[in-house]
C-alpha cells in the first residue's frame, strides 16, 4: 500500500466546486471563516465575486444560505463538521431543511482524524445529528475520487445535503473513472463468512482488513457504504441474508451513525448479529491523527478481530 496516492477528501470538495462553477450559473459558496481549511478558498480565488464569508457565525451562515435558496440559488455552505452539524443545527433543522431548501453542507474536519485540535474539534456526533433531520441525505465520501463524485451527485440533485470531509490524507480506494450514486452503496470485495461495511476512511482499513482475513481463510465481503442516509436497504438485506453476520466500521460514534442505520435495517428485516466498529461513546483527545485513529480503535486490526468474533457467532 506504499505507493497508494494520499490524498484528503476536503481536497476533492474544494476542487468539484471550482468545476461546479461552469456548470451551475446559480452556484454561490459560504464559508464561516475556515476557506484555507475547508479548501473553499480555492473557489474564492477562482470565482471571488460568487464567495462570500459569514465570520464565526456559522447558524448565520446557515440562515443566509437558506435565503438565498430561497430564491434560486444553489448554495454550498462550509465550515468544520463540529461547527457546521453542531453549532448550527436549529438553523440547519428550521431554515434548511424544514422547508426543503437546496443548501449543501460541506462539513469538514470531522472524526477523530483532526488529530492535533482534540475534542473541542473531533466531531464524531454529527453523522447522528444530520441523520434524525427529515429530508437530509447524508454523504461520507471513502477518499478524494469519491469526494468529487459526491460533490456533483449533491449539486445535481434538489433538497439539503451533509457533506462529511476529513483533514487527513488518506489512501484513494477510486480513480477518476468511478461512478457514484446517491444511496448506491459498492461492494468492493466478495466473500460469504463475513459482510464488513465501511464508510469514510475506514473503508481503505476495511479493505486491508479483508486481506488479512483472507489470508486466515475467512472471506470477507466488504461493502462501501458512502451514502448513509437514505442508507442502501438492497445492500444491507442482501449482505444479512448471504453472510449472516455483519460487521460496521466508521470514524464516528457507535451510537447514531453508520452502524445503527445498518442495524435498523437489519432489525427489522433479517435480524442477523451486528457488531459495530467506531468511538465507544467516549470524546477524543489530542494527539496525532494516526495514532488516535489506532487508540481509539478505528484500524484493520480491530476490524479483523471485530470480524473473527462476527464468524463465532455463527458456530
Amino acid at each position: 500500500m506504499a505507493d497508494v496516492k494520499k490524498i484528503a477528501t476536503r481536497e476533492g470538495y474544494g476542487e468539484a466546486l471550482i468545476e461546479l462553477a461552469d456548470v451551475y450559473d446559480n452556484l454561490l459558496v459560504m464559508d464561516a471563516d475556515l476557506a484555507g481549511a475547508t479548501k473553499t478558498g480555492m473557489f474564492k480565488k477562482a470565482h471571488p465575486e460568487r464567495f462570500f464569508n459569514a465570520g464565526i457565525a456559522e447558524g448565520n451562515m446557515m440562515s443566509v444560505a437558506a435565503g438565498l435558496a430561497a430564491s434560486g440559488k444553489l448554495v454550498f455552505a462550509s465550515s468544520f463538521a463540529m461547527f457546521a452539524a453542531g453549532r448550527a443545527f436549529e438553523q440547519i433543522r428550521n431554515s434548511i431543511a424544514y422547508p426543503g431548501l437546496n443548501v449543501k453542507i460541506g462539513a469538514t474536519h470531522a472524526g477523530i482524524s483532526v488529530g492535533e485540535d482534540g475534542a473541542s474539534h473531533q466531531c464524531c456526533e454529527d453523522i447522528a445529528l444530520m441523520r434524525v433531520i427529515p429530508g437530509m441525505t447524508i454523504i461520507n465520501p471513502a477518499d478524494y475520487y469519491e469526494a468529487k463524485k459526491a460533490v456533483y451527485a449533491a449539486a445535481k440533485m434538489d433538497g439539503p445535503v451533509y457533506m462529511r470531509f476529513g483533514r487527513l490524507a488518506v489512501p484513494t480506494v477510486f480513480d477518476d473513472d468511478y461512478q457514484f450514486e446517491i444511496g448506491k452503496a459498492n461492494v468492493l470485495t466478495e466473500g460469504n463468512d463475513v459482510t464488513i461495511i465501511a464508510t469514510g476512511l475506514m473503508v481503505n482499513e476495511a479493505l486491508i482488513a479483508q486481506e488479512q482475513l483472507k489470508s486466515e481463510g475467512i472471506a470477507a465481503r466488504v461493502i462501501n457504504m458512502a451514502t448513509i442516509k437514505p442508507i442502501d436497504r438492497d445492500a444491507v438485506i442482501a449482505a444479512a441474508k448471504e453472510t449472516g453476520v455483519i460487521v460496521t466500521a466508521e470514524e464516528h460514534s457507535i451510537i447514531g451513525g453508520l452502524g445503527s442505520a445498518v442495524a435498523e435495517v437489519v432489525a427489522e428485516t433479517v435480524p442477523v448479529p451486528v457488531i459495530r466498529v467506531g468511538v465507544e461513546d467516549v470524546f477524543g483527545r489530542s494527539g496525532p491523527a494516526v495514532e488516535l485513529l489506532k487508540v481509539f480503535g478505528l484500524s484493520a486490526e480491530n476490524i479483523v478481530a471485530k470480524a473473527k468474533a462476527a464468524v463465532a457467532l455463527k458456530k
